[in-house]
C-alpha cells in the first residue's frame, strides 16, 4: 500500500500528543501516481492539541510526514479533518 509509512508516523505522532488516542484516525488517499494525502480526524477537544499555536505542530506532522513519503519516493500532505 501506498503510504504505508507515512500513516504509521503521523498516526503515531497524532496518538501521541492528545488525551483521546483511541479516537484519531488517519486515512491515506492516493491523490496521483506518487502523491499521496493524510487525512487526520481526533476528537473536537484534542483538534487545538494536533494544530497547536499558529499551525506549529500541524507544520512540524507535515514535515515528518515528507520525509516518512521520501523513504517510499512520494510526495505527502497532511490535512486536518474536524
Amino acid at each position: 500500500m501506498k503510504g504505508e509509512i507515512v500513516n504509521r508516523v503521523v498516526e503515531y505522532i497524532s496518538k501521541e500528543i492528545v488525551e483521546n488516542a483511541d479516537e484519531v484516525e488517519v486515512t491515506i488517499v492516493e491523490e496521483g501516481p506518487d502523491e499521496v494525502v493524510a487525512e487526520v480526524r481526533a476528537a473536537k477537544s484534542d483538534m487545538g492539541r494536533v494544530i497547536g499555536r499558529r499551525g506549529r505542530v500541524a507544520k512540524a506532522i507535515r514535515v515528518v510526514a515528507q520525509a516518512a513519503a521520501d523513504e517510499e519516493g512520494l510526495q505527502a500532505e497532511v490535512e486536518f479533518i474536524d
